[in-house]
């Protein structure tokens, strides 16, 4: 693999999570989940709406096969297409996304060696905040300056960065990335982006359908 992309993960202990939860819930993600579990991918992208939509969508456009991995609070790295049901989910949700925690630590650090290892000249990408140091210190720790993000990501909050991921899947173009060592971790906010109806309407709209 030439490029990784890390994505990090969605809340499991939000509003939309409780929803999901809800033994009463009759919408078509939450009766599979029920019944034997779901894709990672598909569950974080309706518990985090159109930020983690984008990331996946983004990074699924963007990456070489098996380029792509989701960043979890307590089983390190997953593929998004790996099958999670509610005992996952309440195993996410327990433990907290925090550098110093060793129940998230020691998992991710296991699978970012490994990762490293196996694909020791790859580029790695973070779709994710670098302003803590949560997702940056392990994943530097592994990659040292391979770690990268993309450069427009800084100053935006998630729904502007899902917007513009989604944007640039429309578009065909890939962001430019540089080293998070190198690159503005606080950077100014930018311009808003011209709203694009089709883009946002169909990305909200997807996440409200499989709330019902």
């Amino acid at each position: 693999m030439t490029r990784v992309f890390l994505l990090s993960p969605a809340s499991t202990s939000g509003r939309r999570a409780e929803i999901l939860r809800r033994p009463e819930a009759r919408f078509d993600l939450a009766r599979r989940l029920r019944a034997g579990g779901a894709p990672i991918g598909e569950v974080f992208s309706f518990l985090s709406g159109l930020y983690f939509r984008g990331k996946l969508t983004y990074a699924t456009a963007f990456a070489p096969a098996g380029g792509v991995l989701v960043i979890t609070s307590s089983d390190g790295l997953v593929p998004p297409e790996s099958t999670v049901g509610l005992a996952d989910l309440e195993r996410f949700a327990s433990v907290p996304i925090d550098a110093t925690e060793p129940r998230y630590r020691a998992p991710l650090l296991r699978d970012l060696g490994a990762l490293a290892r196996t694909a020791p000249d790859a580029e790695v990408v973070l779709l994710g905040s670098i302003a803590t140091e949560k997702y940056v210190e392990p994943l530097r720790t592994a990659f040292g300056d391979r770690l990268r993000f993309p450069a427009d990501f800084a100053g935006r909050g998630d729904m502007s960065r899902g917007g513009l991921l989604l944007r640039c899947v429309e578009e065909a173009r890939e962001l430019a990335y540089v080293a998070v060592g190198a690159g503005a971790r606080h950077g100014a906010r930018p311009e808003r982006l011209t709203p694009k109806p089709g883009i946002f309407a169909r990305a909200m709209r997807r996440g409200d359908d499989r709330s019902r």
